[in-house]
């Protein structure tokens, strides 16, 4: 199965139900098939043929969805770009693409002008909400193109998607994304449109970002309707669950915390939540604790994936996330809810490796692998960083550091290049932050090694605190102290007034490491 078949199938289903709401404005499904029909028709007409890539820089909208249906029914690739990225970040990218087609959002058509010079292969640009100079304009390739189905030879190794994902150093890397690793999730974990089922998904992570990709798609096969939010604003976002009885959303760590800490957050109706997913960066203890006992009829599902799997590939269930259970119970299922992200799904491989490659026991920390057919078959155009990533038998290393329990649960220890190694031990950054967490005046907080002559490295801690609250490093320490073995407390504790993230919420520790990391040499 390709993933046009997911629109096409959900049209038949379920065609007068809502596909998409997104400000005020309503889609059914056989709206958003029969209009990504006529924008297919047009690109095929204006040369795109299949394998070409096609790139898009927008907010999300309603335009993002009927435009990658389009592309892939063409039998073209979709490039979803970064709206955040710099412009010279850009003009790599859709170099690197070879991008023969750009899409471009109001707010962003500035922008491409400036580096239109600079992009070797866009032959077409192609504004998305309003009419631009030396622009084709997407209402006029709707109107003028064919409502016809587009048939496609596709196959479900092709690609689908390019997306590029940024990495610690360097460029961005491209990750070719074939349909079979999207429909191999769906087909073990989304149930198919029925018409008996109506269920209203809030979608506010980005498209550009593979959490928002695998949303976006499994509401179209699941026949669920996506209500769409640009971007995240907390306020925003209670109103839209409370207005369109939303049953389903998908949250990074970042967002759930700003929704249980919002001083109305009891005004609102929340009811209609079903399910939350949560993801892309570490979630603090502290923060999924209280949401289940503000939510007690949510099912919370952590959800752990990367770019290079193309979706989720292990999940920490809502039955772990359920803590009312017998004492003992509740007690393993507090301790996973620390650091687990569950088991892998059924169509993922994976384990723990030691730096031999050589498989580990349960309870050993090594890099945990990856196997499976949504795992990239490589970078795009990078066979040496191929060559790193992924092993002669098809192993994906995550650059995770985690271990697996004596129940095949398997839980994070950092990243690799994360981890902090003080006189020959190794020591979790998570580990110390979800005890920095659990400290009443401390709001975020993110943990770092900082080079030390005796040492080799030692723990700092960067700390935001909350409100007007004023605490000093003794006092963390000491809180430390008695919660951590010795060589585990942070030496170093530096305040400061906010934690540098990327769009996803994952907190940029290299960055942190560059600013404190040369005062303590």
């Amino acid at each position: 199965m390709n993933t046009t078949e997911f629109l096409t199938i959900s049209s038949a289903i379920v065609p007068d139900r809502p596909a998409v709401i997104f400000e005020g404005k309503k889609f059914t499904f056989a709206e958003v098939a029969e209009r990504a029909n006529r924008l297919a028709n047009s690109l095929i007409g204006m040369g795109v043929k299949k394998g070409d890539r096609v790139a898009i820089v927008q907010v999300n909208c309603n335009q993002y969805v009927e435009t990658y249906f389009a592309i892939a029914k063409a039998g073209a690739v979709m490039v979803p770009l970064n709206f955040r990225a710099k412009e010279d970040e850009l003009t790599y990218m859709l170099n690197n693409a070879e991008a023969k087609v750009l899409f471009a959002g109001d707010r962003y058509v500035p922008m491409v002008a400036r580096i239109r010079p600079s992009l070797t292969t866009v032959k077409t640009y192609i504004s998305i909400d309003a009419p631009q100079k030396d622009m084709l304009y997407y209402e006029d390739l709707i109107k003028k193109g064919s409502p016809d189905e587009v048939f496609t030879e596709i196959d479900d190794e092709d690609f689908t998607i390019l997306m590029y994902t940024a990495g610690t150093t360097g460029r961005p890397k491209g990750v070719p994304m074939a349909h079979k690793a999207f429909s191999s999730y769906m087909l073990n974990n989304v149930q198919p449109a029925d018409p008996d089922i109506n269920e209203v998904n809030l979608l506010t992570v980005p498209l550009y970002h593979v959490a928002g990709i695998q949303a976006m798609l499994a509401a179209v096969y699941g026949g669920r309707t996506l209500a769409m939010m640009r971007q995240f604003e907390v306020d925003e976002w209670m109103e839209t669950v409370q207005r369109e009885k939303a049953t389903r959303a998908m949250l990074v760590p970042t967002m759930l915390k700003r929704v249980i800490d919002h001083p109305e957050f009891s005004k609102f109706n929340l009811s209609s939540l079903k399910v939350i997913t949560y993801g892309a960066a570490p979630m603090p203890f502290e923060v999924i604790k209280k949401a289940i006992d503000l939510m007690p009829d949510v099912r919370f599902i952590n959800a752990f994936g990367q770019t290079e799997t193309a979706s989720t590939i292990c999940m920490l269930g809502p039955e772990d996330h359920d803590l009312r259970c017998e004492p003992k119970l509740r007690e393993k299922k507090l301790r996973r809810l620390q650091a687990s992200i569950g088991h892998p799904l059924p169509d993922v491989e994976m384990k723990v490796i030691d730096e031999n490659g050589k498989e580990l026991p349960p309870g050993e920390v090594g890099e945990i692998v990856a196997r499976g057919q949504r795992v990239m078959s490589g970078y795009w155009k990078d066979a040496e960083k191929t060559k790193k990533a992924i092993s002669s038998d098809g192993w994906l290393h995550t650059n995770d550091l985690g271990y697996m329990d004596e129940d095949g649960y398997f839980y994070l220890a950092g990243r690799a290049d994360d981890i902090i190694i003080r006189a020959g031990e190794n020591i979790s950054p998570e580990e110390v932050e979800n005890v920095l967490y659990a400290h009443p005046k401390i709001e975020e907080a993110a943990v770092i090694g900082v080079p030390d002559d005796e040492w080799g490295q030692e723990v700092m801690a960067v700390c935001v605190l909350k409100g007007d609250q004023k605490a000093t490093p003794d006092e963390i320490r000491e809180f430390c102290r008695t919660r951590l073995s010795s060589f585990k407390k942070p030496r170093y504790i530096e305040f400061t007034d906010t934690l540098p993230r990327n769009p996803m919420g994952k907190v940029l520790k290299r960055v942190l490491r560059q600013q404190y990391g040369e005062q303590k040499k």
